[in-house]
């Protein structure tokens, strides 16, 4: 079974043949990725219709360069997936529309994929993770603890009630004057940097849900710069290595409790498994590999290029859901929002589905 994965939700083009193999492991034929950092980086951050632009532009051509270095034509395929949400919709819209496209020509399968999706089930691409176990998603957009209990079968445990971890590095250096993306700039200057030397709030620690607030702690950081203005390059290497020590505390606070609350309704993990950008940051790895010791369970966590926004996801969830004959028509719809809660799962396992959160 070999599948066409499409992403085009936020600033990648990205296209990916990836292969499930009768006793479920995954093998990556080919995962081409172009990054639209450049032409976002003078603004600081993502522009939507740049975005939409630069996949209309480039999508084409990205997809003819998988195909290639896969070896393989569209009549080897056994289905195009697409990421139809959550995104930006402009290029959301380029993606599906694209493989729609391709479905209709080549009468393959379409597949409709949830972006979190993607991410939640990378982990049995690496290594044929069995369900059910703990998923610690954080990106640009997402900050979210779910139990991933099977294909189309999740329950959220906790969630950001304000910021995304992503979105607070971005902002923080932005406000400190580095690069974009913010994230490697952010942690690449706390390697120099003091984590002693400002003492900044770790929001929601303590509490009895593993939600998250990181608003109150960009604001704290933004006082504290206000003090020492102007900033010297230590100064800027301390605020950054400050901020991510207070990060890597809660997230240490709330995946203990997100344990805890996993462990009472279904048992031990099979894992712990980090996805989304923000776990490609080495010190959230190192915190992960400890709470993943202290559980009695493993840290999966997907090599770099799986953790940023990637073709290869998409195809393999595809792959996952076409296992259990779960496609989608042509008017499969492009969404903006799309709560894991809405994704639907084989009919054999929706009857068991725990209830979602508010």
């Amino acid at each position: 079974m070999i599948v066409l994965g499409i992403e085009t939700t936020c600033d990648e083009t990205a296209a990916a043949l990836v292969e499930r193999r009768e006793d479920g492991r995954g093998r990556i034929l080919s995962n081409i990725v172009l990054s639209q950092t450049e032409e976002h980086a003078a603004f600081g951050g993502v522009v939507p219709e740049i975005a939409s632009r630069a996949h209309v532009e480039a999508l084409d051509g990205i997809i003819a360069a998988a195909m290639d270095e896969a070896g393989v034509g569209f009549s080897s395929i056994g289905a195009v997936a697409a990421a139809a949400g959550p995104g930006l919709i402009g290029g959301v819209l380029v993606g599906l529309t694209t493989a729609k496209a391709i479905s209709l020509v080549t009468q393959k399968p379409l597949i409709g994929i949830n972006h979190l999706e993607a991410h939640a089930l990378t982990a049995r691409l690496i290594d044929v993770t069995p369900f059910p176990y703990l998923l610690f998603l954080a990106s640009g957009g997402h900050t979210q603890i779910v139990a991933v209990r099977g294909v189309g079968d999740y329950v959220r445990l906790g969630t950001t009630m304000d910021d995304a971890i992503g979105e607070a590095f971005d902002k923080t250096a932005k406000l400190l004057g580095l690069g974009y993306p913010g994230g490697p700039q952010v942690e690449k200057e706390a390697l120099t940097g003091n984590p002693a030397r400002f003492n900044l709030p770790r929001p929601m620690h303590g509490r009895a849900e593993p939600d998250f607030s990181l608003s109150g702690l960009k604001t704290a950081l933004r006082l504290e710069a206000e003090k020492i203005a102007p900033l010297t390059d230590q100064d800027v290497a301390d605020l950054c290595a400050s901020f991510q020590q207070a990060i890597v505390d809660v997230i240490a606070d709330r995946l203990r409790i997100g344990l805890r609350v996993f462990r009472e309704s279904y048992g031990t993990p099979t894992a712990l498994v980090a996805a989304g950008g923000v776990a490609a940051n080495q010190a959230i790895r190192k915190v992960l590999n400890r709470l993943a010791f202290e559980a009695g369970t493993a840290l999966i966590a997907p090599p770099m290029e799986l953790c940023t926004d990637n073709g290869a996801m998409i195809a393999w969830a595809g792959c996952e859901r076409l296992a259990l004959g779960l496609t989608d028509t042509l008017d499969v719809k492009a969404r903006a929002r799309w709560p894991l809660s809405e994704v639907r799962g084989a009919p054999s396992t929706s009857p068991h589905r725990a209830a979602w959160r508010s």
